[in-house]
């Protein structure tokens, strides 16, 4: 298969319950939900708190600070489209306010790869209508 015809990465779709999540990050913020009865702040968008099942929901604007809970460098990539990627990282983000968050971590090295490292979010444009959130390294 040449480079033409390896398909295109997968991008997110916006449903009724992300599309607040969706539409922060085109404008560069990282909003997650909290339940305004027992304050959790959660990850992934949803129409309960799963934490006490209420239906009192807000949107809440994120520092996009935190640590890495978990990670994996990935050499070999999983499809051909990820193929000029390789090696990535793949991680689980804890966010300073509690959620965890599955994401991918740019701008590193091994010096500053570890659990517990801290980092912060950067957006990634990747056109008109999708854009992600990754994280990087705090420097410093």
């Amino acid at each position: 298969m040449t480079q033409q015809q390896v398909r295109p990465k997968p991008l997110p779709t916006a449903d009724f319950d992300t599309e607040p999540f969706w539409t922060a990050l085109r404008a560069h913020e990282l909003k997650l939900q909290r339940c305004a009865d027992c304050k959790q702040a959660y990850f992934y968008p949803r129409i309960l708190c799963p934490s006490c099942w209420s239906e009192n929901i807000q949107w809440e604007q994120m520092s996009g600070k935190g640590e890495i809970y978990t990670y994996t460098v990935v050499h070999r990539a999983p499809h051909p489209a990820f193929g000029e990627d390789v090696p990535y990282v793949v991680a689980v983000v804890q966010l300073d306010e509690g959620p965890r968050l599955p994401v991918n971590i740019v701008e590193w090295d091994e010096a500053t790869l570890a659990v517990g490292a801290r980092v912060e979010v950067v957006f990634e444009d990747i056109n008109d209508s999708v854009t992600l959130a990754r994280f990087r390294p705090v420097k410093g």
